[in-house]
């Protein structure tokens, strides 16, 4: 049997920055074990090229939340990562840290070393700020963040319009502040994604204290008493087992980790006992508490032949935007999910915006679906902190089943009225002069929509999950934490969950960042617990 100090499951955000950190020293032989294959798709590096992705099964778990009979009601698609890189192979690229006020919560809640100031040095440590250092950015680290090189009109009208209807400007939203509108920064460098795989793993793959195992699905924990020791997991049909010496490490993710807790004997009794699992350590909370943005797409038809359904749609723009791209990496094919948007308040009385704006350069009426034929344009309106919970649980005592995904979407009131208020709000937006001129017609949800009910209505046939679920194995010091504050499984030893799934609470943006962040500072926490 092969023996490593740390097992690593999962080569995500997480675990690709968890395998560079914990091997740096060279004390250690770290495994880092990933159920989907190496990062060769060539999609996966042109930016654009998510949207091949998304229903590639090849690097992608392709996840369907259940149909249930609450407000949504619906089966959305779940996209997560199942390749080297994880979500941050196949997501929109956009670095978003969150507000210094969701950290402040965490550490309200009772987690000691997760404040602001506490994790702030870990997304400086992470980052390789395009635009240099200063006392929120860091240069020296391993993940690019970019500014775009293509100011695309309609990104600077709809920045302008919000500005003159009396919001702020904000160049920087992971700077003092988050609130208002401005440019995103992406993941990308020299008009290429860069994911958590081409940050953390190109020196670690050169590295004789690291394996890498592609095309391994673990499918247990195997425990002595309640000391966590060896991982089983099944690799071209067949059973392997590999021990580790010190910890093993879930970095699966908001519905892998808590999947393979479960089917390791660590969650809900009641649960484990109906699937003839035989139950390790209870811990209630594995599973509970799934948390994801949840958003409202208000689409445009413009007047003006300047967006991916343009290119899309047309043979000539599209051997033109191909040709822009090898050329100078730049264009359409270079592009994350947005160029810009806005942090904005549903409510003035509110502390801190309530809701998250990208303009999509493109408009499909089904996520993944063609574009329309159309030139069109998709303002989204995110919902940064749902108050709205659900869950994860195995769906079988069958490893390679997925689990049951049930996120609840909408099912509590102020957050289907938020994201009405922010359709209204965007609309106001979008009628000013400078974003205006360039419209044909509000498609969807429509003008003549403005109703309570007629905006519910819509909601649930067209609300979109953002793909952020977070918050299943959440760190905590009550009944339902399921880590602690160094992220270690309680009830249990020589066992950590270092993804999103232990964020206590949401994040106010895009969760790709602060799971990078989470796996530095768990790097730091472990190293030092073996000094």
């Amino acid at each position: 049997m092969d023996e490593f100090d740390f097992i690593i499951v999962g080569a995500g955000s997480a675990g690709c920055t968890l395998a560079s950190r914990l091997s740096e020293n060279g004390k250690y032989n770290i495994c880092l074990m990933e159920a989907g294959g190496k990062d060769t798709n060539p999609w996966i590096h042109v930016p654009i090229g998510y949207a091949k992705l998304f229903t590639n099964k090849n690097v992608n778990w392709l996840y369907q939340t259940k149909n249930d009979d609450g407000w949504v009601r619906r089966s959305m698609a779940a996209p997560r990562g199942k390749v080297l890189g994880g979500s941050s192979s196949i997501n929109g690229m956009i670095y978003i840290r969150g507000q210094k006020e969701d950290y402040n919560h965490w550490r309200q809640l009772g987690n000691t070393g997760w404040s602001y100031d506490d994790i702030l040095p870990y997304f400086k440590k992470a980052e390789i700020q395009e635009r240099g250092e200063n006392e929120f950015h860091g240069t020296s680290g391993n993940l690019h963040v970019s500014d775009h090189k293509d100011n695309h009109p309609l990104a600077k009208a709809y920045v302008d319009a919000a500005v003159e209807e009396g919001f702020k400007a904000n160049n920087d939203f992971n700077g003092e502040t988050q609130e208002g509108f401005g440019p995103y920064q992406w993941t990308t460098y020299k008009g290429r994604r860069w994911s958590a795989a081409k940050a953390y793993l190109s020196d670690v793959k050169k590295k004789k204290n690291v394996t890498i195992i592609t095309g391994a699905h673990a499918t247990k924990i195997i425990f002595d008493q309640k000391v966590a020791k060896q991982i089983e997991y099944i690799k071209d049909g067949k059973t392997n087992v590999i021990q580790a010496n010190k910890e093993i490490i879930l970095s699966l993710g908001a519905f892998n980790s808590p999947q393979l807790l479960q089917l390791s004997g660590i969650g809900p009794k009641k649960l484990l006992d109906s699937y003839g699992v035989e139950t390790v350590h209870e811990l209630k909370g594995v599973g509970e508490n799934l948390q994801d943005h949840i958003n409202a797409p208000v689409i445009f038809q413009l007047n003006k032949p300047f967006t991916v359904n343009d290119v899309y749609n047309n043979f000539f723009r599209r051997i033109g935007s191909g040709l822009e791209y090898i050329l100078k990496r730049k264009g359409m094919l270079s592009m994350g999910v947005a160029y810009a948007g806005g942090f904005f308040k549903t409510n003035e009385t509110f502390e801190t915006p309530d809701i998250q704006s990208l303009v999509l350069m493109f408009s499909t009426t089904a996520i993944g679906g063609a574009p329309h034929k159309y030139p069109g344009v998709t303002v989204v309106c995110t919902l940064l902190r749902p108050e709205s919970r659900g869950y994860v649980k195995i769906s079988s005592p069958d490893p390679l089943s997925p689990p049951e995904i049930a996120p609840n979407y909408l099912s509590v009131e102020s957050d289907r009225q938020k994201l009405m208020d922010a359709i209204r709000i965007v609309r106001r937006i979008c009628e000013n002069r400078n974003f205006s001129k360039y419209v044909v017609q509000e498609k969807y949800p429509g003008i003549d929509k403005d109703s309570d009910d007629q905006l519910l209505d819509y909601l649930k046939d067209m609300s979109r999950t953002s793909y952020h679920p977070v918050g299943t194995c959440k760190m905590g010091t009550d009944n339902m934490a399921v880590v602690d504050n160094e992220l270690k499984v309680n009830g249990v030893r020589s066992l950590r969950v270092v993804d999103a799934s232990i964020m206590p609470t949401l994040v106010s943006g895009n969760t790709n960042a602060p799971t990078i962040m989470i796996a530095e500072k768990a790097s730091d926490m472990i190293l030092s617990s073996y000094k």
